[in-house]
């Protein structure tokens, strides 16, 4: 069941948390865009095998709460949206970058081949990119579309 908390690296009370079982919880804050969950722990293989394929800049801002727990920047990527995540050079220069998708045409179609010979609907159009501050990451998720009622 998801609650709300307030969040241990931004001070936020917009942190969902969800009890996944009884030693696993997943955290999402909506006010910085952090995640974390129970498993994020300094020193864990867990945490080892997430710095191998996690880009710099998202290591870079690393964030240690008082439980131990690591927060890293979250991630959205809805095909049918498009994308928010962490853009930039190190943690004294990056903000959220967001990315509307758009319906693939007839003429783009043979780009976007899948593997089994269908095609993808959507694509990510980097035309659209807007940035916005760290803090403002629910902004940059209704840029996309997050928040807005079905047509």
């Amino acid at each position: 069941m998801d609650k709300l908390v307030i969040c241990k690296r931004c001070g936020s009370d917009a942190c969902y948390a969800q009890e996944v079982n009884e030693s696993i919880t997943n955290y999402q804050c909506m006010g910085c865009g952090f995640i974390s969950n129970s498993l994020m722990k300094e020193g864990t293989d867990f945490m080892t095998e997430q710095e191998a394929v996690l880009p710099e800049l998202y290591k870079d801002l690393f964030f240690t709460d008082e439980d131990k727990n690591i927060w890293i920047p979250s991630t959205v990527n809805l095909p049918t949206m498009g994308m928010v995540f962490a853009n930039g050079t190190d943690s004294s220069n990056w903000a959220w970058t967001a990315v509307k998708a758009v319906k693939i045409t007839e003429e783009e179609k043979e780009a976007f081949k899948k593997k089994d010979g269908t095609f993808y609907e959507y694509r990510m159009d980097m035309d659209t990119q807007r940035h916005f501050p760290e803090r403002e990451y629910m902004e940059a998720l209704d840029y996309i579309g997050v928040f807005s009622k079905p047509e």
